[in-house]
């Protein structure tokens, strides 16, 4: 049932995949815009949103008619948009004061579990065993919640200058990936 092997690749794979690491940049810049990252909160939902997907994700796809090239477009145009936000230092995404959603929308979904992550959950699924594939999702959320609450100390050792610099870098790296996406998921 379990499988050392299985588990390795899962979390592997998922970890390239969600690249945490990469959006180190954004979280700063989310907590600096909301005052706080609600790390518990962005990673139990982004939990349930792999979980669901896992298991719903092809129905929900098919009920709606949206074939997963469309679906990845879409996650291309919110990650392209972030990137510019990052380069250009202006919020294309305004949010109310009053409601303070960072944690979900854009850290949980697309950051986290964006069309990447879901389609890939679903590869997942065929390729591996259940179990082996939750306990892969489980062992990435754990990693998901320790940057998230580091992420004041690794803004801190980065300083003004070096978060900045990340953050231009890593704007350019999602402009990147959403052009890929876009390349990848244009009809040919």
């Amino acid at each position: 049932m379990f499988s050392f092997k299985e588990i390795a690749s899962v979390t592997l794979i998922l970890f390239a995949v969600i690249d945490i690491l990469g959006s180190i940049p954004i979280i700063i810049d989310l907590r600096k815009r909301e005052g706080k990252i609600e790390s518990e909160k962005a990673t139990i939902i982004s939990g349930v949103l792999m979980i669901a997907f896992l298991f719903v994700g092809d129905g929900i796809l098919k009920l709606f008619g949206i074939d997963f090239e469309s679906f990845a477009m879409a996650g291309a145009i919110i990650i392209f948009l972030i990137g510019l936000e990052m380069i250009l230092g202006k919020d294309l995404f305004h949010s109310d004061p009053e409601v303070k959603s960072g944690s979900i929308v854009p850290l949980a979904f697309p950051l986290i579990v964006g069309a990447g992550t879901m389609t890939t959950l679903l590869s997942l699924r065929a390729a591996y065993s259940l179990p082996n594939v939750l306990v892969g999702i489980v062992l990435n959320l754990m990693f998901v919640y320790i940057v998230l609450k580091a992420s004041p100390w690794l803004e801190r050792k980065l300083g003004k200058a070096g978060a900045n610099v990340l953050r231009k870098v890593f704007g350019v790296i999602l402009l990147a990936i959403a052009i890929k996406l876009f390349k990848t998921n244009l009809p040919v």
